[in-house]
């Protein structure tokens, strides 16, 4: 008999779809979670699925909570725990009919006896391994997409939960997993286009997966934007809307330099350019699967719903600005390894990059010569053990606190002279290294974390005193 499913499947994507993911802090109260179920009723004809992260800070205090039990304070710990399951519970019920609000006790009752259990056995062994802390940290996002599911109930929307970890199938490297697309795809349609058909509005938590196995996994610190472009590629979502608490991408990081100007639309490999860099609106993996797919992200503001905040397209329209943002990136070491006995040695780059493979230590930014290369890191715990192991061929410095600094835009790789531009707006301050992305999109270099303010200033006027008013608001 032939089966009839993947026709069935042909058949449901017909309708449009989109998926809108909620930040911590979008979700953060239940004044917050109210304004959620405003933005999703405004779009209900669009059928979307809805991601959340965990509720504001609560990833944080679960990953505190796990500190102070490996570290022998056990009555601490659940104190802490008896004060999350408090804090849920109030902002929940307000948000939460009358009807259900038993089943949200039960609900909370449950995932937090379970977390509890997981927190005592931290407790006994005095150490969290990494499958432990993806079991802990994935309360957050379990807890707030049970909590938004009843709330868009109580505020008549007909929404359905479905967990993450039966349909994001990820590999084995905890805190840091992977998704495999080939057996998440087909789960995806399988579990939410029915859903979707039937006019229902699915939440899902972000952040959390499951191994074939079905153990609990984490795609990394703010890997909510990855999971909803995930589900976005997975369900061939029309589009993919980012809500924050902010009005979109900027021309400089706000944190650094106040005043920068909001980017309206941007290219896919400079959105992908500036998150790898430091922008903090996006996850760096997060475009991967839109890209793959050219279905368009929006980064929006759940704060204000009626600004129109960036939009990220595969190819952004042609401007008179040579850059649209600059990115930055703190805390960050540099490397140093020199040789002279690997002087036209074969190999030296190669042993160089085994070892910090080795160590699961990124790589950001690399300058070499023929007998030393200068690198930038910003994860040091294994620092020591990496430093060891290059001193039996080469000698060793590291310097802290500098700061990258990357300027990113489509024109720079057509435009001659734009280095030029960059460095004589920074001659005042001291560059460390140099280089310019594969892509050609970015112009990145390193200075003392000390000189980070002057040096975007400085760059912020020479690259965005006038702006195209179609790129930029």
């Amino acid at each position: 008999m032939v089966s009839l499913l993947p026709f069935a499947f042909c058949l449901l994507t017909f309708f449009s779809m989109i998926v809108m993911k909620f930040g911590g802090t979008s979700v953060e109260s239940a004044s917050a979670i109210e304004r959620v179920a405003g933005i999703v009723r405004s779009r209900l004809e669009r059928r979307p699925v809805v991601v959340v992260s965990a509720m504001g800070k609560t990833t944080n205090k679960l990953l505190a909570i796990a500190r102070t039990a490996v570290e022998g304070h056990r009555k601490e710990a659940i104190q802490q725990i008896h004060e999350l399951r408090d804090f849920h519970s109030h902002q929940a019920r307000q948000v939460v009919s009358l009807a259900e609000r038993a089943e949200l006790d039960l609900l909370l009752d449950e995932h937090f006896q379970e977390l509890t259990e997981l927190v005592k056995g931290l407790s006994v062994l005095g150490e969290a391994t990494p499958r432990s802390i993806d079991a802990i940290s994935s309360y957050g996002e379990r807890l707030s997409s049970h909590i938004v599911t009843r709330a868009l109930r109580h505020f008549s929307i007909d929404a359905v939960h479905v967990d993450s970890r039966h349909v994001v199938v990820t590999d084995g490297r905890f805190t840091q997993a992977a998704p495999q697309y080939g057996l998440t795809y087909p789960k995806l349609k399988a579990g939410l286009l029915p859903l979707l058909e039937q006019g229902k509005v699915v939440v899902m938590g972000g952040f959390i997966g499951s191994t074939e196995e079905g153990v609990t996994t984490t795609l990394g610190r703010g890997g909510s934007d990855f999971s909803a472009s995930i589900i976005g590629a997975g369900i061939g979502a029309e589009e993919i809307q980012i809500w924050t608490d902010v009005d979109g991408m900027l021309t400089c990081d706000p944190a650094i330099l106040p005043g920068g100007r909001r980017v309206k639309v941007i290219s896919f490999p400079e959105a992908a350019e500036l998150a790898y860099f430091g922008a903090k609106v996006l996850h760096p993996s997060t475009l991967l699967p839109a890209m793959d797919r050219n279905i368009p992200v929006f980064i929006l503001n759940s704060r204000d719903a009626g600004c129109e905040g960036t939009k990220i397209l595969p190819q952004a329209p042609a401007t008179s600005n040579l850059a649209k943002s600059i990115a930055c990136k703190k805390n960050i070491t540099v490397v140093d390894i020199s040789s002279t006995r690997m002087l036209m040695a074969h190999g030296f780059l190669h042993k160089i990059f085994e070892i910090f493979d080795r160590y699961e230590t990124p790589v950001d930014m690399v300058t070499t010569s023929e007998v030393s290369v200068s690198l930038t890191i910003d994860k040091t715990d294994r620092l020591e053990d990496i430093t060891r192991e290059l001193s039996r061929f080469a000698e060793v410095r590291h310097e802290n606190r500098q700061a990258i600094i990357c300027v990113v835009g489509d024109n720079i790789r057509y435009t001659p002279g734009v280095a030029g531009r960059i460095f004589k707006a920074v001659e005042h301050i001291n560059v460390r290294m140099i280089s310019q992305g594969a892509s050609l999109r970015n112009v990145s270099f390193v200075i003392q974390e000390s000189d980070l303010k002057p040096a975007v200033q400085a760059l912020h006027t020479a690259f965005f005193s006038q702006l195209d008013p179609e790129i930029f608001a």
